[in-house]
């Protein structure tokens, strides 16, 4: 895994995902310090797309609970009439009335999900305005194409008649960013006229309405110089979240991302293409392991906004994307997202529309919440209904949120497995282990995990509230291992955030004395807790032979319990050969609450 290139641009990846400064610089210090934060930072964000703002007002509660940073809302300002879910998409002013409410619920539902510590960033539509001849929008404003009362565009706002066509985007930069988009007019943004009227958009959101953020909409056909003159007119820049959406799948289009950089984060559209191809397309999961920025070359991780799918891919592109159609399928693949230590990840939550021929589908006309409850069961109901699939709450993909929070500051691929194929299982440090299992049959692995001996909740298949677990745990043994049995085309997955029974520890200072051994067996600590192998050999603590024949040795033990233990003698390449048991009855050491004990045994 390709470093972000050194403490700058680590610190620059860090502030990129919410964090303040002091929390970014905390992340270069130990893995003992970062654990000891009072709280994780947030690292992931949600596309509710289409949710109306009432129901998203309600969700932020369960977001700010599972982790989630903020919210990615559908385009809140005017726009045409219509079901379809692409009227959005055709602005008729910047009024802020749109299917997904009026003003004062936007309000509402910024206040309501602030409250819960999520932020709101805001899909900006402002390449282009609506492309239908007359009409009214859904606020009421009267307009003709070109001709926008609200907020006073005429045809000298607008590049000249053109169509983008399909070798334009290879050939020229000029025509993709001043001819029209699918015939949308394009607003001339050189224009000193046209980005303040677009910034003074933008700032009634940020400063009345206290967005914190935005998604830049068709970025790639703005130049980029005028898009970062219009952001520099915004109030609250340095507090804003910006990124642009920036397609970019063929290195030889004529519009390149990194042009974009410097006004914030861009979208990398190729990262969801590999990931497809690796559970989906032929390739070998194991192959990620080979993933480098540079390399692959892909944007910086500090620049990049990762996803498995978005709304437009999963209509227009299904054959290259993971989509909520592939079941299971999508939960490894977003398990995967969320593990892998690049970019910012953003979470599709998505409405059911019909294969193939769906495309245009607006939203169920209900909303999300129905008597209390959000209605997320994700499948058709009676004749031609649908509703809402909400993938953001599915477990492996709403647990794997804490996953990235508790392992942000171990911004590496380690420990790594894979049997060659499509299985694979790493670490993130000491911090969370992972184990995708893309194969048709189970895997049964002990694996060196690197994370503090002790008893985890398998996110993966139960949830952790309480210092307790709905579902299997997993217990990492004195040497860092933990055995791994997953099923096919599922994941398990563990993280310092979700251990159970987690109490203080203190030191115990070991000894065995007489520890006469040939070469290759050594002495260990074997007895009654996890820590020190539940009594199976193969899970002892092994001690130090400096003081030969006394063996000697400190494990951390949980504060205020009583331990029943034995030195063992046992090969160290084999656990089952060579064993020896300290003779006698068991040995026993009670911790205090704090400080350390010393415990003595002898062959």
């Amino acid at each position: 895994m390709q470093s972000l290139g050194g403490t700058a641009a680590f610190v620059s990846a860090a502030l990129r995902v919410g964090l303040s400064a002091l929390a970014a610089a905390t992340l270069l210090g130990s893995a003992t310090a970062v654990q000891a934060q009072a709280a994780p930072q947030r690292s992931v964000f949600v596309h509710l797309f289409e949710w109306p703002w009432d129901d998203i007002a309600q969700e932020c509660a369960y977001l700010g609970e599972k982790g989630y940073a903020a919210v990615q809302v559908s385009p809140p300002n005017e726009h045409v009439q219509g079901t379809e879910w692409w009227t959005r998409y055709q602005p008729v002013s910047y009024i802020v009335e749109s299917r997904g409410g009026d003003r004062a619920a936007f309000k509402a539902m910024v206040d309501s999900c602030h409250a819960a510590g999520v932020k709101i960033y805001v899909d900006a539509v402002i390449n282009h305005t609506a492309d239908r001849e007359t009409g009214t929008g859904v606020a009421g404003t009267s307009y003709s194409r070109k001709h926008h009362p609200n907020p006073g565009y005429t045809p000298a706002h607008y590049h000249g008649e053109c169509d983008i066509e399909d070798a334009d985007y290879r050939n020229s930069q000029h025509d993709v960013q001043t001819c029209e988009l699918a015939d949308l007019p394009d607003l001339d943004t050189s224009r000193a006229d046209v980005q303040q009227t677009i910034a003074d958009y933008l700032n009634d959101l940020a400063d009345n309405l206290r967005v914190d953020g935005f998604r830049i909409d068709a970025a790639k056909h703005m130049d980029a110089g005028d898009l970062q003159a219009i952001l520099n007119k915004v109030h609250r820049r340095a507090e804003l979240d910006i990124f642009q959406e920036v397609i970019f799948v063929d290195t030889n289009e004529a519009v390149k991302p990194d042009w974009y950089f410097p006004a914030g984060l861009v979208t990398e559209f190729r990262f969801a293409r590999a990931v497809k191809a690796k559970f989906k397309g032929g390739e070998t999961l194991a192959s990620f392991f080979g993933f480098d920025p540079a390399v692959w070359n892909y944007l910086p991780s500090d620049k990049a906004v990762t996803f498995t799918d978005n709304h437009d891919e999963q209509r227009h592109h299904p054959g290259d994307v993971i989509t909520f159609r592939d079941g299971p399928l999508n939960d490894l693949a977003h398990v995967f997202l969320l593990a892998w230590p690049y970019g910012y990840p953003k979470v599709m939550s998505s409405y059911w529309f019909p294969s193939g021929s769906g495309n245009d589908w607006g939203p169920p006309a209900d909303g999300v919440y129905q008597g209390g409850q959000p209605l997320c069961n994700g499948t058709p109901t009676g004749s031609g209904g649908h509703r809402w699939i909400c993938e953001h709450r599915w477990r492996p993909i709403a647990n794997m949120v804490a996953f990235r929070n508790h392992t942000l500051p171990a911004w590496s691929v380690d420990n790594r497995w894979d049997n060659g194929a499509n299985a694979i299982a790493f670490s993130r440090g000491d911090l969370g282990f992972v184990v995708i299992n893309n194969e048709d049959f189970p895997i049964d692995e002990t694996l060196y995990t690197g994370m503090a001996p002790g008893l985890y909740c398998n996110v993966i298949a139960g949830d952790f509230a309480n210092g307790t677990c709905s579902g299997p745990s997993i217990t990492v043994d004195a040497t860092r291992r933990a055995r791994f049995q997953v099923p096919p085309r599922t994941a398990a997955a563990i993280h310092v955030g979700a251990r159970l029974g987690a109490t203080p520890t203190v030191n115990v200072d070991f000894a065995c004395a007489n520890g006469h051994t040939y070469w290759g067996q050594g002495v260990y600590v074997v007895g009654n807790s996890p820590i020190v192998g539940n009594w199976a050999p193969s899970g002892g603590v092994k001690l130090d032979p400096t003081a030969y024949p006394t063996w000697t040795g400190t494990i951390p033990l949980p504060a205020g319990t009583t331990v029943e233990w034995k030195c063992i003698k046992r090969e160290e390449v084999n656990p089952n050969a060579g064993i020896h048991w300290e003779p006698g009855d068991n040995n026993t050491v009670t911790t205090p609450a704090s400080g350390s004990v010393s415990a003595a045994g002898a062959f």
